[in-house]
């Protein structure tokens, strides 16, 4: 059985007989994946289960109804179900699901497409950004018109020879022919090359006849943001893959490092994580839309990188759930990009920015979206040097996952985050989706809360903080809630009579307005405190003796 994602999803047996049968849900379903890159759908298997029941069977003829009744409810959705037999003898239904010729829908006019694990609704404007996106054939698979055996020899020894002795490719393809890898790859078909195929492999005069193979320009300004110097890659004698090292080899700046101090002694630290550069590279040209022209620039300000790529996000991806969403826009170059071990896999590059540079004392990346452009910005120093002695020290003790080590670095950069806070950090929807990112933090006593619900405040444990030497202001963001309390009573001493906005104003914006209500409330309860009036308009004294 395979996890859910991109193109997996489990469904219950019942979705599909007896009375709670909901075929126009799996229709959507069916939409999304069409519209993506093809899936599959396990119907028979619950979420929280790998395999179905020992005892379940699946009946011929129902086979024949899910296609009858998803033809009914779908345009353009081309389907193909069968009956799976499991380890334990259990039976349930693979329903794949082709990538659509044309744009799929419902045949009551609703469009869907699958992000990550999400189904997800197209609708306004997206429609017909779908429409444009979306060729009857992906852009990689389209004939080159350039003959199987004219590729760049030099190009395609080398690709053959990593393929062999990457550890990411399986062991079937590493024995396939040289010839045999063209297919495998999608880089041919049949007689000719396809366009991946030039993109990957193909001289520089066969990649400039593309129109849209990708060409990088660095560009370095100075504190006035003033060019300064400029490295160009414009000549396409280079793949995309080769671009990764030949960048990051020439570009000198990113080699650059300065000195922080580390107790009695000083210690040099990059001006760039090389992991993250390479990482923005690869994102850059691995998801950039083939079908549009336009260079990928790498701009180096004093502070900062930007890189900007031409196009928009994949259609369900935005900057605020870019940590989350997963869709590929190239999936035969991301294939090899992974095989040759260039790129993570699905959905956890971005993981990796986060904790490559939280776990260094950065800031978290920052993207953003124009009209026809993407940018991620990357700052240069490091802000808080101590926060690498105190998750790494953390890590090496016991050895945190990765979203641990984020977490807690990203809470040893602030004084405290409430879980609203964090969940905007995390781009989640709600704060229960927070506990996967905690883990193990909690329990073992690396950070702390105070407050409930969606006011809770999370820090690092002071003493991991005094032991690393990261020096925070003092605040009352983690007041504990007793203190709080006669800090209330004592500000109605000095000020009978007062609203609640009042009372705000004097203890500070540290304390935010939900904590102080909660703690008039509960004065008001004990009996310590007089509330008079209702609501915006209520006063508080001090209750006599």
């Amino acid at each position: 059985m395979s996890l859910e994602g991109q193109t997996i999803d489990k469904k219950s047996l019942r979705a599909v007989t007896g009375k709670s049968a909901d075929f126009p849900e799996l229709a959507k379903d069916c939409v999304a994946f069409a519209n993506a890159q093809g899936g599959r759908l396990q119907i028979g298997i619950e979420d929280d289960a790998v395999m179905p029941s020992a005892d379940q069977r699946i009946l011929p003829e129902l086979l024949d109804t899910i296609r009858k009744r998803i033809a009914e409810l779908t345009v353009n959705v081309v389907l193909l179900p069968s009956i799976v037999q499991t380890e334990n003898g259990g039976e349930y239904i693979d329903l794949a699901i082709h990538r659509s010729q044309g744009v799929a829908s419902t045949t009551d006019g609703r469009y869907f497409i699958r992000v990550g694990d999400s189904c997800l609704p197209v609708v306004g404007d997206d429609v017909m950004r779908l429409a444009d996106e979306r060729p009857g054939r992906p852009w990689e698979t389209m004939d080159s018109r350039v003959s199987r055996g004219e590729t760049d020899s030099a190009k395609f020894s080398a690709f053959v020879a990593e393929i062999r002795a990457s550890d990411r490719a399986k062991d079937s393809v590493k024995e396939k022919s040289a010839d045999e890898l063209l297919t495998h790859y999608g880089l041919a078909d049949g007689a000719t090359l396809t366009h991946l195929g030039v993109l990957l492999l193909g001289t520089s005069v066969q990649r400039r006849n593309l129109g849209t193979a990708p060409m990088v320009q660095a560009i370095k300004y100075d504190e006035l943001g003033q060019k300064i110097n400029k490295w160009l890659w414009d000549d396409y004698a280079l793949s995309p893959v080769e671009l990764v090292d030949a960048v990051w080899r020439e570009v000198q700046d990113f080699r650059e490092s300065y000195e922080i101090a580390e107790g009695l002694y000083r210690r040099q630290v990059p001006a760039f994580d090389e992991k993250v550069v390479r990482e923005l590279l690869v994102n850059a040209l691995v998801h950039r839309p083939y079908t549009q022209r336009g260079d990928i620039f790498l701009n180096l300000h004093p502070d900062r990188l930007e890189v900007v790529n031409p196009g928009r996000l994949p259609l369900g991806v935005t900057p605020q759930n870019i940590l989350h969403a997963s869709r590929r826009r190239n999936d035969g170059l991301a294939s090899v990009f992974h095989d040759l071990g260039l790129m993570e896999k699905e959905g956890s590059g971005y993981d990796m920015l986060y904790d490559r540079l939280l776990s260094s004392g950065r800031p978290a990346p920052v993207p953003e979206e124009g009209a026809d452009w993407v940018k991620v910005t990357i700052k240069r120093r490091i802000m808080k040097p101590e926060v690498i002695k105190l998750v790494t020290d953390a890590d090496s003790r016991y050895q945190l996952a990765q979203r641990e080590r984020i977490t807690l670095a990203a809470l040893a950069q602030h004084e405290g985050l409430t879980a609203r806070e964090l969940a905007t950090i995390f781009e989640v929807g709600t704060t229960d989706e927070l506990a996967p990112w905690f883990g193990r933090l909690l329990a073992l006593g690396l950070v702390q809360s105070t407050g409930r619900t969606q006011a809770t405040r999370y820090f690092v444990d002071p003493n991991l903080l005094r032991d690393s030497g990261i020096r925070l202001p003092t605040t009352l963001k983690r007041i504990e809630p007793h203190r709080l309390l006669e800090l209330v009573r004592e500000d109605l001493r000095r000020y009978p009579n007062s609203k609640i906005g009042e009372i705000s104003e004097r203890i500070g914006s540290e304390v935010s307005r939900s904590q102080l209500k909660r703690a008039l409330a509960e004065l008001v309860k004990l009996g310590a405190v007089l509330m008079v009036g209702e609501r915006n308009g209520a006063r508080y004294n001090l209750a006599s003796k």
